[in-house]
């Protein structure tokens, strides 16, 4: 079976436990504004132009962005760094993009991970049907479950997509106390207001299982992809966060029962 991948990054250290291979699925169902990696939104391959500068010189060529590939011929170079996952108890984190936009071809990868006995974890946006959700769980180590907002008029205004399937998917994980770490990116006058911590905090209470959200920091160092990939960029010349600024908020959080930590 064939997918499509834009990216693979070989001894990751953020992405789950250990030493991590971390695969990026081409295509998302969300257009968040603050978005990371533009290039990931079309679930197709695609060309770009690339600049590279050297001394007073420019040089421009094109560059391809995604790539098709067979279940066997990921597994192998999945396999390739095989030893680093099992001296540091890591593994292959799934990510994009959204992975569940390709649920079968992932559900076979994860399969054939399974059988190798190899740590998987699904970086995720929650947003897919219940049906691809509860199917790939079985095979899924850890869960890195961003949660964005509670709102569904903001949630439709910020990411494109409404919040239901985000909450209900969050709510089965809890519910059967499957190993699930939330995610919460921070943006300046988004994710951030009253509001929302309010209504995330009220939310966060209720859950059994999940106990463990990473605060991820707004940054601006994908402006240049926008530019590149000729996106507009909705962010606009919104500064970067320091990561002291999120202080308070680990400790509202914490008073959850939550463990919070600051990145991830």
């Amino acid at each position: 079976m064939e997918g499509i991948i834009f990216d693979i990054k070989h001894f990751a250290v953020h992405d789950g436990p250990g030493i991590r291979q971390t695969i990026f699925f081409k295509g998302c169902p969300m257009s968040c504004w603050w978005c990371h990696n533009p290039e990931s939104q079309n679930p197709a391959p695609e060309k770009c132009i690339k600049t590279n500068k050297l001394a007073d010189q420019r040089y421009t060529r094109e560059q391809q962005i995604g790539y098709k590939v067979d279940t066997d011929g990921l597994m192998e170079t999945i396999l390739g760094d095989r030893v680093f996952f099992e001296e540091s108890d890591g593994g292959v984190t799934f990510s994009g993009g959204e992975p569940l936009m390709q649920a079968t071809f992932l559900k076979e990868v994860l399969t054939k991970c399974k059988k190798h006995k190899i740590h998987t974890a699904l970086d995720t946006t929650g947003y897919t049907n219940k049906t691809n959700f509860r199917t790939i769980a079985p095979n899924v180590d850890l869960f890195l479950y961003d949660l964005k907002l509670i709102d569904n008029e903001e949630h439709l205004k910020y990411t494109g997509v409404p919040v239901a399937n985000v909450l209900n998917n969050l709510k089965w994980l809890d519910q059967n106390n499957i190993n699930t770490r939330l995610r919460f990116p921070v943006i300046p006058g988004i994710t951030d207001t009253t509001n929302n911590i309010n209504a995330m905090s009220e939310m966060l209470n209720t859950f059994k299982s999940i106990k463990h959200i990473d605060l991820l920091p707004y940054h601006n160092i994908s402006n240049n992809k926008y530019e590149r990939f000729r996106k507009m960029n909705r962010m606009g010349d919104t500064k970067a966060m320091d990561e002291k600024e999120l202080a308070p908020l680990k400790m509202k959080f914490e008073q959850t029962g939550f463990t919070v930590t600051i990145g991830g």
